[in-house]
Order: structure tokens, then sequence, then C-alpha cells
């Protein structure tokens, strides 16, 4: 089961200010930038990441029902924000894979041992 809603609750309003700052710039990590399905803000979460297949796949830790999940699919665009860098992606889509075999070795065992077996797959807006 991936990690508690509790927790996701605790860290949106806690961790998450903390761990934006790192995340921006740290291997693995970076800042999906969405907007609110009914009430338009902009919202900065920060998330487990990989280049994969020409595009960006986003490691569900928290499961597939969170919010910004629900804003950029509503949506079918978003930002992203990397080492540095923002780039529009496109076309989330949400994908099964229970062994994580597309995160590298050390991270793979982490997802595994928290059945983060889902992730979102999306592809650079030309």
């Amino acid at each position: 089961m991936p990690l508690p809603k509790l927790l996701a609750r605790i860290n949106r309003r806690v961790s998450n200010p903390v761990l934006g700052l790192g995340a921006r710039v740290t291997p693995y990590f970076g800042i999906v930038i969405h907007r609110g399905r009914r009430s338009g803000r902009v919202y900065r979460s920060p998330v487990m990441v990989f280049e994969r297949d020409g595009g960006y796949r986003i490691a569900l830790t928290y499961g597939r029902d969170v919010d910004w999940l629900k804003n950029i699919r509503a949506a079918g665009t978003f930002e992203f924000e990397t080492r540095g860098h923002t780039v529009a992606l496109t076309d989330p889509v949400v994908g099964h894979d229970a062994s994580a075999s597309w995160a590298p070795p050390l991270v793979r065992q982490v997802l595994v041992s928290l059945d983060a077996e889902d992730y979102v797959q999306a592809r650079r807006a030309d």
C-alpha cells in the first residue's frame, strides 16, 4: 500500500514547503506545478521523478488518489521544475509496474518496499 493519506496531509502542510527547496535541484526529485481544478490556484508539489522514454516518469508514492494528479490529468498539461529548469509536459498517463523496473536500483528498492507500484508518464510539450 502506498504511503497513508494522513502522512500526505501532514507533508502538504509541513514537509513539502521544506522539501520543495531541495527538490528543484536534487537528482530524482522535482516540482510539479499545477492548477487547481476548481480554484484555478497554482500549486507546487515535490515529487520523485526520472527521465524515461523521451519524457518524465513520476512515482506515485501516495497512490493514484492525489490532488496534483487529478489536476494534471484534468488539464492535460502541466509544468515541471527540475535541476533549475522548468519544462512543459503534456499527456500525463498513469501506468503500473509492481517491480518499479524503470527506477534506478536503490530507488527501485524503496518504491517496491512502499508498494508504490504506480507512476505517471508525461512527454515534453512541443
